[in-house]
């Protein structure tokens, strides 16, 4: 493919298409696996009767509870970036970097599907 072309081949859209459907797959049932983890702490009763390492404990839980939110919510915000990398797929603007308007190389596609910046702009943004 010559520098030239400002748009990625339906071929190579299918393959960019099948990676961000695995990563899909990956990240929603990691999300499903956190939301059953924190039903099921939930699910352990409360007891009133708080001696002083069941406070010790609950901290721990509620310290727990909350990475795990953490991690919930970055997961279904990159559950997001990879759908609204589908629908560029879909609408023929992936690949193109927003920055620059130039392709952005496969192999960082390949490693960061959902990006929508060449490492150039990336790092113009960070100056």
């Amino acid at each position: 493919m010559s520098e030239e072309n400002l748009r990625y081949s339906r071929e190579e859209l299918a393959e960019f298409e099948a990676i961000i459907q695995e990563k899909l797959a990956a990240a929603r049932k990691e999300v499903a696996f956190i939301k059953e983890t924190l039903s099921r702490r939930n699910d352990s009763g409360t007891d009133t009767t708080a001696s002083p390492s069941k406070v010790l404990e609950d901290g721990a839980d509620t310290a727990e509870k909350e990475s795990l939110n953490q991690l919930a919510s970055r997961q279904m915000k990159f559950i997001q970036q990879l759908e609204n990398a589908l629908i560029r797929i879909k609408n023929g603007t992936y690949g193109v970097c927003i920055g620059t308007g130039k392709l952005i190389p496969k192999e960082r596609l390949r490693a960061v599907p959902h990006t929508q910046h060449s490492i150039e702009a990336k790092m113009a943004r960070r100056d």
